[in-house]
């Protein structure tokens, strides 16, 4: 049975595949938090060795940074999809019902690596505490800038705040982690969904 350590990787020949072992050490990361994750795990994970690990990705820390962007690319692609939706209450539709399909996706962890990993970090790891927040408050500003757009275009009432608003999707979205996490079924998260759609403000006509 052919190993990861036989294959070619984009036609070098190579001890393994760069691309599947980056993806192998996102999904422990994802399940076990940056901490959690030992470097037994990852490299069993990755079909490598230490020495290998160390050669293509650098360290532990750097191997997080780059199956954080993985991530990212790949599993929050959603979020700026939804950024270019016409109106702001579709761009949450798209944010929570993009969260929704990956959480209840049974080949994915359950549970957000950024903020598994952001909670779980002890001053050892506050630099990964601190790229983590760093991403996230980038994206939420994109949301906030979206959201006052909307509002000076005249599709949000004079009243609400953009920053406070994002921060009601967010909490919305970590509420649906916690609650995936916790076991909630994909009906339930679908109807969390909904409530939440249902209780976006919009300008009286």
């Amino acid at each position: 049975m052919e190993t990861i350590l036989n294959r070619v990787c984009k036609g070098r020949p190579r001890e393994f595949c760069v691309d599947e072992a980056l993806a192998a050490a996102l999904r422990v990361f994802w399940k076990r938090g940056y901490e959690s994750a030992s470097m037994a795990e990852l490299t069993e994970a990755m079909g490598i060795t230490k020495p290998s690990l160390y050669a293509a990705f650098g360290n532990k820390e750097a191997l997080f940074r780059k199956a954080l962007d993985l991530y990212e690319r790949e599993k929050l692609g959603f979020m700026q999809t939804a950024l270019a939706a016409p109106t702001a209450r579709e761009v949450a539709e798209r944010v929570l019902r993009g969260a929704l399909e990956m959480q209840t996706n049974s080949g994915n962890p359950k549970g957000c690596l950024g903020v598994i990993s952001s909670l779980a970090c002890g001053p050892e790891a506050e630099s990964i505490r601190s790229e983590v927040i760093a991403r996230r408050a980038s994206s939420e500003r994109l949301i906030v800038e979206r959201f006052e757009r909307a509002q000076q275009g005249g599709e949000l009432p004079d009243t609400i705040d953009p920053k406070g608003l994002t921060r009601f999707l967010i909490a919305i979205l970590q509420g649906l982690v916690v609650q995936a996490g916790g076991g909630a079924s994909s009906e339930e998260l679908r109807k969390l969904v909904d409530t939440s759609l249902e209780l976006w403000p919009t300008r009286a006509k």
